[in-house]
């Protein structure tokens, strides 16, 4: 334990996501023996994130304006929306350059232990934006409990929609993966998920 400033920055970084105990500490000494010109750009692209960083209108995609630049750009295809639970996943979709649709962001998944409802998630506004132009809905959630839940409900709430196609993504074995070191629910997944070829 160190004291007072030290200390309390130590546990505000430590509370980040993915920074631990040690990680925390290296960054805070990091920190103590930086440039003050290196601290203050720091502190000014915090500030700016809070300040000048909002959800797109539509989607719910991080933005630096009212409308996201996906949902602005005139070359995507309207028919065809991909639901995601979090920004950083629609950056995941968008590293394939396969899709070339718009996004739906939900801002988490069902987690009713933790108090995460279908009210806490963007699912009204999905359903808003389903017009006579959606033609496939493409469920891009994460494959643990939480996700499965949440692509569930969606498909509960999306069927009764005339001419729209729901669909989820494949999930199975990686690329570079070995048979026996995937579990059984991996190998389960691929084995149903598979195409002809």
């Amino acid at each position: 334990m160190y004291e007072g400033p030290v200390q309390d920055l130590i546990d505000e970084l430590g509370r980040l996501p993915g920074v631990g105990p040690k990680s925390a500490q290296r960054i805070a000494f990091h920190l103590l023996a930086a440039d003050p010109a290196d601290i203050g750009r720091l502190q000014d692209a915090l500030q700016k994130v809070k300040d000048g960083v909002v959800f797109c209108d539509v989607c719910g995609n991080v933005s630096a304006e009212a409308t996201c630049r996906i949902c602005r750009d005139p070359r995507r295809d309207l028919t065809l929306i991909c639901v995601v639970e979090e920004p950083k996943d629609v950056l995941a979709v968008e590293r394939t350059r396969e899709f070339k649709g718009r996004y739906h962001v939900l801002g988490g998944a069902l987690d009713p232990l933790s108090g995460v409802g279908p009210d806490q998630l963007r699912i009204r506004q999905l359903l808003t934006r389903i017009g006579t132009e959606v033609s496939e809905i493409i469920i891009a959630t994460d494959p643990n409990t939480e996700g499965e839940a949440t692509a569930t409900y969606l498909v509960r709430m999306l069927r009764d929609f005339p001419g729209l196609t729901v669909t989820r993504l494949a999930s199975g074995l990686p690329m570079g993966g070995d048979l026996e070191f995937a579990d059984e629910l991996t190998l389960g997944r691929a084995l149903s998920g598979r195409r002809s070829m």
